[in-house]
């Protein structure tokens, strides 16, 4: 139950709870993105974890510059959803009792992220839009493409892993 109800009363209010919750998810990844890469066996899966991490500390500078312009400060709202990720992911890993296996659940875990990042970037940009912020937009859709890229990396890696996981068992 919340204690204290934060009202939205219109457009911008929501776009900047929606930044603050979005700079939390981000910052959050960019803790566990090394874990990720530190737990992968297959190294170009850690090199992909790896590139990913830089990204993701670029998404993180573009969201505490959009927010810093929008509410004039760039304090994160905790983002419940990515917390749940991880800790999804942190329970299959564990589960995972061969290398390729874990390998393989790490690539479906950070889909799973990248996909939910692609939807957020998409939301907030189409919100930058209504309020015909531009430049939000841009640097916004920027990392949307860079998020959608990452996921269609990992897809192709899944492609050469999964097959492996299947047969070790």
């Amino acid at each position: 139950m919340k204690m204290l109800i934060e009202k939205l009363p219109d457009l911008q209010a929501l776009y900047v709870k929606e930044l603050r919750l979005f700079l939390s998810a981000e910052e959050m990844i960019a803790i566990k993105a090394p874990l990720m890469a530190e737990t992968a066996i297959d190294p170009d899966l850690v090199h992909l974890f790896r590139e990913h991490i830089e990204q993701m500390h670029r998404h993180t500078g573009r969201l505490r510059g959009i927010l810093n312009r929008a509410a004039g400060e760039a304090d994160p709202l905790k983002c419940k959803v990515v917390y749940s990720l991880f800790d999804e992911l942190e329970d299959i890993v564990e589960d995972a009792s061969h290398m390729p296996v874990r390998d393989a659940a790490l690539i479906s875990e950070a889909q799973r992220i990248e996909q939910y990042e692609m939807a957020g970037y998409g939301a907030l940009r189409q919100i930058a839009r209504a309020l015909e912020l531009g430049h939000d937009a841009q640097l916004l859709d920027q990392s949307f493409r860079e998020k959608e890229r990452a996921n269609q990396e990992l897809a192709l890696m899944a492609e050469r892993i999964y097959p492996t996981a299947r047969k070790a068992a």
